[in-house]
């Protein structure tokens, strides 16, 4: 249920700790920057592409084109299906619904005007720090030539990249930002991350099933009728269990048998495969422990012994995927029994919430 938090953009990590690394999308692989305009067709990409200044060359264009194929090598590898984003060729987007659009991230101010001429009212960044570092965006331009004008605003509500357990944890106080921002601005509303292809996606279909009363399956399929991406619906429905549950936790105690090594730490679980837990030694019982608490849902994760990755074999692990990798895994379960045909019925009305400032 957890992918890569601030994966250094890079293929550090060996591909065993991602499961299902190539299993791709329903529908045909997409990539964005083909075509450009404004439609609201069923098919139609919009891309406002950036213009190069005199000083642009050669060199920085590859450096540009070098760093969108690493983010899409590891957002691919976290998100489990094959996507695409090519940050050189500019802001693209689609409208999912007449008042609602799911894009990339705006580039520079000049965005903000061609976003303004399509009747934008909201700009609503979902972005790190370190997403727009990343790229050399200037969020603070970007916001400050927004804010300028009385008839758009610019607000940030970030949720760390491909992370499904960040995105779980975060979507109750992001959706409710995100409803407010829409009763108070009016007009069309841009909900962006950095490719538009996971988090802006999953707000937006986590908005449309608690606020607008969608059925989950049908804004799922008006939003991928609309735009090519891989929202995590497994995250909006555990979301929408710990809302209902009060966001229980049980304790999980997890182990490794050896006295022959110096350090065990695990990755994955829910801080993400960026991110290492180290163990603690218990001499008297001569093992590595550690214990922790998680919300319902299922984790995978791997040890790391000394620097080397691998699975306990003493604990539950995955079916290998189709490159023959495997995880061990932790199923964290209250018994509790939410059939499908509840979720699709069922929709939160979010109008007061977690306060995001």
């Amino acid at each position: 249920m957890n992918c890569l938090p601030n994966l250094p953009r890079s293929s550090a990590l060996p591909l065993q700790s991602f499961k299902n690394y190539a299993r791709s999308l329903r529908c045909p692989v997409t990539i964005l920057g083909v075509e450009r305009g404004i439609d609201l067709s069923q098919t139609q990409v919009n891309v406002l592409k950036a213009v190069s200044g005199s000083a642009s060359s050669t060199e920085n264009e590859n450096e540009k084109m070098e760093k969108s194929e690493t983010y899409s090598h590891d957002m691919t590898a976290a998100m489990g299906a094959v996507l695409t984003y090519r940050h050189e060729l500019g802001m693209n987007y689609n409208f999912i619904r007449p008042d609602l659009i799911v894009g990339s991230c705006p580039q520079s101010p000049e965005d903000v005007d061609k976003l303004r001429s399509i009747g934008v009212k909201t700009i609503f960044c979902l972005q790190q720090d370190s997403d727009l570092e990343y790229f050399s965006v200037d969020i603070s331009a970007i916001r400050e030539y927004a804010n300028s004008f009385s008839d758009i605003q610019h607000l940030r509500a970030a949720i760390r990249d491909f992370d499904a357990f960040d995105l779980r944890m975060r979507f109750p106080a992001v959706v409710s930002k995100l409803h407010k921002a829409i009763n108070r601005n009016g007009g069309v509303t841009y909900v962006h991350c950095t490719a538009g292809l996971g988090r802006a996606p999953a707000v937006v279909l986590a908005y449309m099933f608690w606020v607008q009363g969608y059925k989950l399956s049908e804004a799922h399929n008006l939003l991928m009728s609309k735009r090519s991406c891989f929202p995590k619906l497994d995250a909006i429905k555990s979301a929408t269990v710990d809302i209902l549950t009060g966001l229980n936790k049980k304790p999980v105690t997890l182990t490794w048998n050896g006295i022959d090594c110096s350090t065990v730490e695990i990755s994955g679980l829910d801080v993400g495969w960026g991110q290492r837990i180290p163990l603690k030694y218990d001499e008297e019982q001569g093992i590595w422990i550690l214990h922790r608490e998680l919300p319902e849902g299922q984790y995978e994760y791997k040890y790391i012994i000394d620097g080397e990755w691998m699975c306990n074999k003493y604990e539950l692990v995955t079916s290998p995927n189709k490159d023959g990798h495997v995880n061990n895994y932790v199923k964290v379960s209250f018994h509790l029994i939410f059939f499908s045909s509840y979720f699709e019925g069922m929709h939160l009305m979010l109008r007061s919430g977690p306060h995001l400032a």
